[in-house]
């Protein structure tokens, strides 16, 4: 590695939330959950049924980042690793916690969770820390 590469990792917040969620509040809690967990954010993940939701596009823009939909499919294929449950969410979505598996799945195979689902009244968001990459320093 050179002197002008900087090893990073891949922060991705995975965001669970209800039609009727404000930008605001998810961006406050995006902004809760990455002062309890202070890496920089590379992207927001969130299910793919709801990746054109005005608020959570709006979230993305803010904060600069990608946002990923991700599959109905790859949610459920993360509920083994998801630590948190939501009865209602797990009859619903088939996954105990969609921002925890959200999260998980964007960050990308090998993902850690660094921060299990924290709540507001209509939104959850959970941290997943990606296998580290080399990118170039600033």
């Amino acid at each position: 590695m050179g002197l002008d590469e900087a090893v990073t990792e891949r922060v991705v917040a995975g965001i669970g939330f209800r039609h009727a969620t404000a930008a605001d509040e998810i961006l406050d809690l995006v902004g809760h959950a990455l002062a309890r967990q202070p890496f920089l954010l590379e992207s927001l993940a969130t299910a793919a049924d709801r990746a054109d939701e005005p608020a959570i596009r709006a979230v993305a823009a803010t904060l600069g980042v990608p946002l990923i939909g991700v599959s109905a499919e790859a949610l459920i294929a993360m509920d083994a690793r998801v630590v948190t449950r939501s009865a209602r969410i797990t009859a619903t979505r088939g996954v105990g916690s969609v921002a925890e598996a959200a999260a998980l799945a964007g960050a990308g195979p090998g993902a850690t969770l660094i921060l299990p689902r924290i709540a507001s009244a209509g939104a959850t968001c959970a941290l997943a820390l990606g296998p580290k990459s080399v990118t170039q320093a600033p």
